[in-house]
């Protein structure tokens, strides 16, 4: 008697039917797990692909909208600024240019001031001239052949201002100066008056002196001219008296001309040099003189100061 096995036919048909199913194929345990493989591995193959897609078209979108700005963007745009200024101040900021200092230059005044507090006189003279006072003063008035004009002795010389020779080279010009005297013991009147000058020299003549007035500031002199002459030497002089302050002042322009040079000088317009001591004369000013007691007869010294020009 034949045992029939269930089991075994079961067994028989399932390996005929995996095999007419997939032809070609063993139909095992190990093709049924390699397809449940390969179906996970589709499955998350599908899953991240529909991920993907999912964040580009949300990454899409929210490109699309306008961020509102942010403490967060604040913080990117800051980094820029704050490079910036390192930058500028890394970088040397130019030197300050040096202040040009100029060169001032400072010129000397053309002109002196000469004042004597005692006599209370002051004027004006060129520079390159000569000024004389004291002992020099009065040599300088008495060398000459009228030294003063006063009509009572008693005149004191104050101060001379000589025009040096250069003003005048290779000229028959012997002299030239202006010079200041005062005599305290003459009245207004007597002050108004001139003594002609005494010829000394033999041959010598003199012409009527010519009296008129001048006026300088608030001052009224009077004034005289004389004229003296020797051989080839010629003097003119011009004398002016003012009365201030109970003084006597007189102001004396004197020219020489005709000296003999080795060198044959040519002869000097006389009128020229009066205009150049004219000039000096125009400055005269006679302030209230500095009283002096009988105890401290010493008289002050004169001062010289320098002047704007003018």
């Amino acid at each position: 008697m034949n045992r029939i096995n269930p089991f075994r036919n079961i067994a028989v048909r399932t390996k005929a039917v995996s095999s007419t199913t997939f032809p070609g194929n063993p139909a095992t345990v190990e093709s049924v797990t390699w397809g449940k493989i390969n179906f996970d591995k589709t499955a998350s193959t599908l899953v991240f692909a529909a991920l993907l897609i999912v964040c580009s078209l949300a990454v899409g979108c929210s490109s699309d909208k306008p961020q509102p700005a942010s403490s967060t963007s604040s913080a990117v745009t800051t980094p820029p600024t704050a490079t910036a200024a390192v930058v500028q101040a890394s970088t040397p900021a130019p030197a300050a240019a040096k202040p040009v200092h100029k060169k001032i230059v400072r010129r000397t005044p053309p002109t002196v001031t000469y004042a004597d507090p005692s006599s209370g006189i002051s004027f004006q003279y060129p520079r390159k001239y000569s000024l004389k006072t004291g002992d020099d003063a009065n040599k300088l008035v008495s060398s000459d052949a009228g030294p003063m004009d006063f009509v009572q002795p008693g005149g004191v010389t104050v101060a001379g201002v000589v025009l040096p020779e250069s003003a005048y080279p290779k000229s028959d010009l012997g002299s030239a100066f202006f010079n200041v005297s005062v005599n305290k013991a003459l009245t207004a009147e007597q002050c108004g008056e001139f003594s002609v000058p005494q010829v000394k020299a033999e041959g010598a003549g003199d012409a009527a002196p010519r009296m008129s007035k001048l006026m300088i500031g608030d001052m009224e002199l009077q004034s005289t001219e004389t004229f003296a002459k020797d051989g080839t030497r010629e003097e003119e002089a011009k004398y002016y008296h003012g009365f201030e302050d109970g003084a006597c002042y007189e102001f004396a322009l004197k020219v020489s001309t005709g000296v003999e040079t080795d060198e044959g000088g040519k002869h000097v317009d006389r009128e020229e040099v009066f205009k150049r001591l004219e000039k000096i004369l125009a400055t005269v000013k006679i302030a209230p003189a500095a009283e002096v007691t009988a105890s401290a007869p010493v008289a002050a010294p004169a001062t010289v100061a320098a002047t704007p020009a003018q």
